[in-house]
């Protein structure tokens, strides 16, 4: 099958009305599952490159992939706008459950599965315990519940460098405005508020299969991020990955793929 173009929608959400740039992937297998793919906090549909499809096709499922408001070739945010501190919130509680809407997914019809990655898994957590009659699974990449020192300081790296590195250059390639991207994303997880962001408390309201999997050199978090989830959420499956940083999706991608196989034939 021909891979998927990314086409564009309009999505009503809160803060206006705003095209999302999104691609299915195998919509031929009518009635399988759907996985929706949440990207990190710098990425986009783009950054995914062909993990979702290798996902789908091992899986036998559908796949959903789309850059959320403001990233990839979704409509951009206003410059030099400061984020929300609950922006990570406000997707899982609107923007989601708005786009799902808007591509006319039905959760009472259609099984949904929620991979996110970074961001992207903690919206997934967020939606599931928000919602937990909306979402059948999910698989949580690397997703940050609290702030932790690591993370702070890695992405103090990241803005030291932004002119210099390559990283401008990389985003570019992701979005239309890597800029914008980049300084409301930073600004705000370096802000001294948001240093006692923490969304533990809200995670006991998941009450779906979940599988947490993180790679033990993550270098934006530790793995008191994937105790902290199983303490709230005990049937929550965890799986570590051995010489593995942020991105398993990249590093392990074959340990990550039989480890979510193993999940989803579980459920």
């Amino acid at each position: 099958m021909d891979r998927q173009q990314p086409q564009r929608i309009e999505v009503p959400i809160a803060s206006g009305e705003h095209e999302i740039e999104f691609r299915w992937i195998a919509p031929e297998r009518h009635h399988a599952p759907v996985i929706v793919f949440l990207h990190e906090g710098l990425g986009s549909l783009a950054i995914w490159e062909d993990w979702p499809q290798r996902l789908c096709d091992a899986a036998e499922c559908r796949g959903l992939i789309y850059s959320r408001y403001g990233y990839g070739h979704s409509t951009p945010r206003p410059p030099q706008q400061d984020w929300p501190h609950d922006y990570l919130e406000r997707e899982a509680r609107e923007s989601l459950p708005a786009f799902l809407k808007a591509k006319g997914l039905d959760p009472a019809r259609e099984k949904i599965i929620l991979f996110g990655h970074s961001d992207g898994g903690t919206i997934a957590l967020l939606y599931a315990a928000a919602f937990p009659q909306a979402v059948s699974a999910v698989i949580s990449l690397a997703a940050h519940v609290f702030t932790e020192k690591v993370g702070h300081a890695r992405i103090g790296y990241l803005q030291s460098v932004w002119q210099s590195g390559g990283l401008r250059e990389r985003m570019a390639r992701l979005h239309a405005a890597p800029d914008e991207v980049f300084a409301g994303w930073s600004k705000l997880w370096l802000s001294p508020d948001f240093q006692s962001w923490d969304i533990t408390s809200l995670l006991p309201g998941i009450t779906c299969p979940l599988l947490v999997v993180q790679g033990r050199q993550d270098q934006y978090g530790t793995l008191a991020q994937i105790d902290a989830i199983q303490r709230q959420v005990p049937h929550a499956q965890t799986h570590v990955l051995e010489n593995c940083r942020h991105v398993p999706h990249q590093e392990q991608p074959q340990a990550l793929l039989d480890a979510c196989l193993r999940f989803l034939h579980s459920i």
